[in-house]
């Protein structure tokens, strides 16, 4: 038999960082994994400075054999999340772990137990920690990085978790679409779309689409809320984002945003839609392991100028201007833009499963699913 497995709570600064550190040796030889920015991950698991632990409770998990770290797991109680849903749903995430059922099984167990000793019936992820940030299992296309925000992990956990009990959820799809052939004043896109495009811009004469103000970024931020917090209000496992959430949210995507890609939709000076498409900073984060400083930074800024995949990472209308075409607008405009700036890829995620209108527009334009991501749960 080998050694006992032992699982620890983080209380110390000093396990934070051996929970913050355990992927990049579990990763250390795997080409696909990007490495998440220590500084960012420090902010990240401290409830001082994310916004997340105010409505809600964290507990960090260190499995640990003959005193290495072989395992992590994060117990979450999402209080937002189950008073919007009227639920008592329970949460795990950080879930990293060697390949040894065992050492998963405790992992799980823990986070399990944690939840249920607070009441709740249920245990759903992965989720880090909500599905306002990275959420989802991979279980297909691993054969590629995770784009900026989206998760990776080895093939073995979704076994891992099954045979633990976990059963799916919901699939969340990444879509990818290729702009070869495709020339920057749309030429090359499917004939049904521009045909759909000039329709559109037929009916919409009480609509108009332009791009962020960046000169009003405070104001920008206030109208990608007041239309994120209305159109996604009914997908599945949504949660409303709290002011400090998306203020958070903007802050982090600020330095590396691109103006040219984010797109307003107003009707009468209101915002009823919105559409925010972020290059893949994950390939300038690639070879950086971590850390900016202090060569670091000069890696990431050699690679910046090379990112080529674009991932539009939200895109939402409010009711009442559904199904009048602004969505089909905001990708014609966006894939002009990312051909105009070099873009070879875009990757659409992620998209719920049981999404019908959002799906059958992406395939209309020609998107195929080449990654999905799988939530889980477990009746407690």
């Amino acid at each position: 038999m080998g050694e006992p497995i032992e699982i620890r709570e983080v209380k110390s600064p000093k396990d934070r960082m051996a929970f913050i550190k355990f992927p990049f040796w579990l990763y250390r030889h795997d080409p696909y994994w990007v490495p998440p920015l220590i500084s960012e991950r420090k902010e990240f698991f401290d409830p001082n400075r994310h916004p997340f632990y105010k409505h809600a409770e964290v507990a960090l998990f260190l499995a640990l054999r003959g005193g290495q770290v072989v395992g992590t797991i994060a117990g979450i109680i999402n209080y937002r999340h189950n008073e919007f849903h009227q639920d008592r749903t329970g949460f795990f995430g950080c879930f990293e772990v060697i390949e040894d059922y065992a050492v998963a099984e405790r992992l799980l167990a823990a986070a399990r137990d944690w939840v249920k000793a607070r009441g709740m019936d249920r245990l759903r992820g992965p989720m880090n920690f909500s599905t306002n940030e990275e959420c989802g299992l991979l279980v297909d296309g691993f054969d590629s990085s995770p784009v900026v925000f989206m998760t990776y992990n080895p093939p073995y956990y979704a076994d891992f978790l099954e045979r633990f009990g976990f059963e799916k959820a919901m699939d969340l799809w990444a879509y990818a679409l290729s702009t070869a052939g495709i020339q920057p004043d749309g030429t090359g896109l499917p004939p049904k779309l521009l045909r759909v495009v000039e329709s559109v811009r037929r009916r919409l004469d009480d609509v108009t689409i332009r791009t962020v103000n960046m000169r009003d970024f405070d104001g920008e931020v206030e109208r990608f809320k007041t239309v994120y917090n209305s159109a996604w209000q009914r997908n599945w496992g949504f949660v409303p984002l709290t002011d400090e959430e998306i203020e958070h949210l903007a802050r982090g995507i600020r330095a590396f945003l691109d103006p040219d890609l984010v797109f307003i939709a107003e009707a009468n000076g209101r915002p009823v839609g919105v559409s925010l498409s972020l290059p893949d900073i994950n390939q300038a984060l690639l070879h950086v392991k971590g850390r900016l400083f202090p060569i670091g930074w000069l890696r990431y800024l050699w690679d910046k100028r090379k990112i080529d995949i674009l991932r539009v990472f939200a895109m939402g209308v409010v009711e009442g201007y559904r199904s009048r075409g602004i969505d089909a607008l905001f990708y014609y405009e966006t894939a002009k833009a990312a051909i105009s700036k070099g873009y070879r890829m875009g990757e659409m995620s992620w998209i719920l499963e049981n999404n019908e209108m959002m799906n059958r527009l992406i395939r209309f334009i020609g998107g195929t699913v080449y990654k999905t991501y799988r939530i889980y749960d477990l009746p407690l």
